[in-house]
C-alpha cells in the first residue's frame, strides 16, 4: 500500500474521514506522496477508480500521480481514474457528453475579438475618456471570467467608473463575441469550465470524491467548477504561501475560508520538509513570515544542516551579473538539468540566455515564448485543422494573413466566400466550389455599431492567365475579390495545390511531415525568416535569415515527433492545445519564470534581478497588486533549492543609466543589513 512509505501526518491525512477535508503542504513536504496515498487509501475502501475525480494545475502532475497509482494497483484500474487540469477533465466530460467544440488558444480568439471590436463605433458616445483597447478589453474580460458573475458592463465600471459609460458598448462586444464562438464551435481554456459547469447543472456527476491539487491557486472560476461537481467528499491539497496567480484571478480567499464554507472541514498540516537544507528553509521561512497567517504551521528539517549556505552575490552592472553567473554555471560540477535560474522578469532571461550561449552552454527556457507561442508552430497547427475541421475560420485567417498583400479583413472576406462557396465547407469551396454562388455582392450599411465597407466593382482574372494556374482553379470566384492581386492570387493557387494534394493523408506525423516540405510553409518559413533577420536599414542579414530557417525546421521535426503518438489528427492538435503550457524546448540549464518553476525542483539555484523594482515589482505594486503576493513569489523561487542557493542583484545598468537598490527580501532575509 502507498501508506507504508507516508509518515505520520501524511498518514492521518491520506486516511481522512469522507467529508471536507484541507491539507496545508508546505513546499517540499510531500503533497504528491500524499494525494497517491489518499486515493490507494480510496481504493482499498471499496472506491471505484471510475468514482475518483482528480483535478491538478499540470498534466505532467497527474500523469505522474496516476503512474504511481499504477505502479501498486495495475495500468488498467489506474487509467480509469479521471485526472488532469480542470481544462482537459472540462474537455474530455464535454466531449464524452456529444459537445462538438474546436479549442482555440485565447491569443487566436484575440484575432476574432479585434474584427468584432473594430466594427464598433466608440465615438458615438459622449465622453472625454477614451475606450479600452481590443487587446485590453479581452484581457479583462477573461479575468472577469475567472473572478465574479456579476454582468460584465458593472464589473468594467468597477474597475475604473470612468469607463461606466461605455458599459452597454462593452456587453454587446462580449456577447457578439460569444454568439460567433457559438456559431463556429470555438472555446478556449474559459469556455471549457463554463461549459462543463453548465452541463454539470443539468445533469450532474457521480464521483464519489474529487481531489484538488495546488487548491491555493484556484480563483472563482475553478472553484465553482468544483462545487458544481457535489461529490460525497473533497479533498484539497494547497499551501497560501504558495499562491502566486492573483494576475490570473487566483483568489488566496478560497482556501483561506475554507473552514468558514464548510464548518464541518477538517484540517492538516504536512511540516516535514524533504527538499530543502535548513539553510535554506530558514531563509524562506523568515521571509514569508512576515505575511499574514491563515493557518498556523511551523516546518521542520529532515535532512538537516546543508553543506552551503545561501550565498549573495553583488554585481557593480547589470549585464555583468549574467556573465558572471553563466561562469559560475560553467565551471559547477552539477549536471546542467539540476541548475535553474530563475527570474521575476523576462528581460532577465534574455542577459542571462545570451550569456550562457557565448560559453556554448546549452539552456532551455519557460515561462517567456513558448514552443507553440511561435508563429511557425501556431502556422502548422492551423493548417493541420484546415484539413481536420475545414469550417474553422481562424485557421484560414491566419494562414491568408501570411500572403502578400492580404490583411486580416480581406482574409475574412476569402473566408466568407469559400465558406459559401462550398456550402458550408471552406475547403471545398476551395477545391471544387460552387460557381453559380454570387460571393462578392455589394454592400454599405451603417449601424449605431459599426460600419461595414461597399465592396467595389469585382475584379478580372485576366491578370492570371499567365501564372500557370489550371483551369480549375482559375474558374474559382474567389479571385474576383476587388482587391486580389497577383502575389494574393499565387499565394491561394499554393494552399490551393496542397490542399487537394494533403486530403488523401490521415495520420498526423504524415501530415505535418508533407506539410514542412509544402510550397505553402516555406512560403510562410521565408515570410517568418525574412522578418525576423530584417535590420534597420531595411536589408536582410543573411546569417539570422538561415538560421532563422534552420530553427524553423528544427521546431517542425519536433512536432512531428509529438504527433506520432497520435492516431487522429483532431486528438493531435487539442493535445498540443491543452499541453503546451507546460512544454519546454531544447536541454541544458532551467531558465524559468518563477511561475513556472512552481513544482519543480534542482540541486543548485540562482535568482536573479533582486533589485528594488525588479523584485519585487512595483509597477504591479502600485497598480493594486500586494507585496504580499510578491513575497510569496519569493518564497516559492527559494524552495525550488535542495543544496545551492544564490540570490543576486547588480547596482547599474549601464546601458539604460539606472541605478539600483536591493530588493528589501534580501533585507528580510538578513542578507543585508540596513543603513543607519
Amino acid at each position: 500500500m502507498p501508506l507504508s512509505k507516508l509518515n505520520s501526518e501524511q498518514i492521518d491525512a491520506a486516511k481522512a474521514p469522507f467529508g471536507k477535508n484541507l491539507v496545508i503542504a508546505s513546499a517540499g513536504t510531500g503533497k504528491t506522496s500524499t494525494i497517491v496515498g489518499r486515493i490507494g487509501y480510496l481504493l482499498g475502501s471499496g472506491v471505484k477508480p471510475e468514482e475518483i475525480l482528480l483535478l491538478t494545475f499540470t498534466n505532467k502532475a497527474a500523469a505522474e500521480m496516476i503512474e504511481r497509482v499504477s505502479n501498486i494497483f495495475g495500468k488498467e484500474r489506474a487509467g480509469l481514474i479521471e485526472a488532469g487540469t480542470f481544462h482537459a477533465v472540462s474537455y474530455r466530460y464535454l466531449k464524452k457528453m456529444g459537445k462538438k467544440i474546436s479549442l482555440k488558444d485565447p491569443k487566436e480568439l484575440k484575432v476574432l475579438f479585434r474584427s468584432i471590436y473594430e466594427r464598433r463605433n466608440f465615438s458615438l458616445i459622449d465622453s472625454q475618456t477614451p475606450p479600452y483597447s481590443s487587446n485590453h478589453i479581452f484581457d479583462l474580460y477573461s479575468l472577469y471570467l475567472n473572478t465574479t458573475k456579476i454582468p460584465f458592463g458593472e464589473w468594467m465600471s468597477t474597475k475604473n467608473e470612468n469607463h461606466e459609460i461605455y458599459g452597454d458598448l462593452y456587453e454587446d462586444l462580449v456577447e457578439e463575441f460569444n454568439n460567433t464562438k457559438k456559431e463556429h464551435g470555438y472555446a478556449d481554456y474559459n469556455d471549457l469550465l463554463l461549459l462543463m459547469r453548465d452541463e454539470l447543472k443539468k445533469d450532474g456527476a457521480s464521483y464519489v470524491e474529487v481531489l484538488v491539487d495546488e487548491y491555493q491557486d484556484t480563483n472563482y472560476l475553478q472553484n465553482s467548477l468544483i462545487e458544481s461537481l457535489k461529490s460525497k467528499s473533497l479533498f484539497c491539497v494547497g499551501d497560501y504561501d504558495q499562491s502566486i496567480y492573483a494576475f490570473n484571478g487566483a483568489d488566496i480567499n478560497i482556501i483561506g475560508s475554507f473552514q468558514d464554507i464548510y464548518p464541518e472541514a477538517k484540517i492538516f498540516t504536512l511540516s516535514k520538509n524533504y527538499r530543502s537544507s535548513a539553510q535554506i528553509l530558514a531563509l524562506a521561512n523568515i521571509v514569508i513570515e512576515r505575511n499574514s497567517r491563515i493557518y498556523p504551521k511551523k516546518l521542520e528539517v529532515t535532512r538537516g544542516v546543508g553543506k552551503y549556505s545561501p550565498k549573495l552575490l553583488i554585481y557593480d552592472e547589470l549585464f555583468s551579473q549574467y556573465q558572471e553567473i553563466s561562469k559560475r554555471i560553467n565551471h559547477s560540477s552539477r549536471a546542467h538539468a539540476e541548475i535553474a535560474v530563475i527570474f521575476r522578469n523576462n528581460s532577465s532571461a534574455d542577459g542571462i540566455e545570451a550569456s550562457l550561449r557565448e560559453l556554448g552552454i546549452r539552456s532551455k527556457r519557460k515561462g517567456g515564448i513558448g514552443f507553440f507561442e511561435t508563429k511557425e508552430i501556431k502556422a502548422m497547427l492551423d493548417l493541420c485543422q484546415i484539413l481536420n475541421n475545414p469550417k474553422d475560420m481562424m485557421a484560414y485567417i491566419h494562414i491568408f494573413s501570411f500572403g502578400k498583400g492580404i490583411g486580416s479583413a480581406i482574409a475574412k472576406d476569402l473566408y466568407d466566400a469559400l465558406n459559401a462557396l462550398g456550402e458550408g465547407d471552406a475547403l471545398r469551396g476551395l477545391i471544387n466550389p460552387n460557381r453559380e454562388i454570387d460571393v462578392f455582392k455589394k454592400r454599405a450599411r451603417v449601424t449605431q455599431l459599426g460600419l461595414f465597407e461597399e465592396f467595389n466593382e469585382l475584379g478580372s482574372t485576366q491578370k492570371f492567365k499567365s501564372l500557370g494556374f489550371c483551369e480549375e482553379f482559375l474558374s474559382n470566384p474567389i479571385l474576383k475579390h476587388p482587391k486580389m492581386n497577383i502575389e494574393a492570387a499565387s499565394y491561394i493557387f499554393e494552399i490551393y495545390k496542397n490542399f487537394k494534394e494533403l486530403k488523401k493523408f490521415k495520420n498526423p506525423s504524415n501530415i505535418i511531415e508533407k506539410l514542412k516540405n509544402s510550397t505553402i510553409f516555406q512560403v510562410i518559413s521565408k515570410n517568418l525568416a525574412s522578418s525576423r533577420s530584417l535590420q534597420k536599414d531595411g536589408s536582410t542579414n543573411e546569417n539570422i535569415f538561415k538560421e532563422s530557417l534552420e530553427k524553423i525546421e528544427r521546431k517542425t521535426l519536433l512536432l512531428i515527433d509529438l504527433a506520432k503518438h497520435y492516431d487522429k489528427l483532431e486528438r493531435f492538435i487539442n493535445a498540443m492545445i491543452l499541453g503546451s503550457k507546460e512544454m519546454s524546448e531544447g536541454e541544458g540549464v532551467n531558465l524559468l519564470s518563477i511561475h513556472a518553476s512552481k513544482g519543480l525542483e534542482f540541486e543548485e539555484v540562482y535568482i536573479i534581478d533582486l533589485m528594488d523594482g525588479r523584485f519585487p515589482n512595483r509597477k504591479l505594486v502600485a497598480k493594486g497588486g500586494d507585496i504580499d503576493e510578491e513575497r510569496r513569489l519569493f518564497y516559492v523561487a527559494t524552495t525550488r533549492a535542495k543544496d545551492e542557493l544564490f540570490l543576486s542583484f547588480a547596482k547599474y545598468d549601464k546601458i539604460k543609466k539606472i541605478s539600483y537598490k536591493p530588493s528589501q527580501f534580501l533585507y528580510e532575509a538578513g542578507l543585508l543589513k540596513e543603513e543607519l
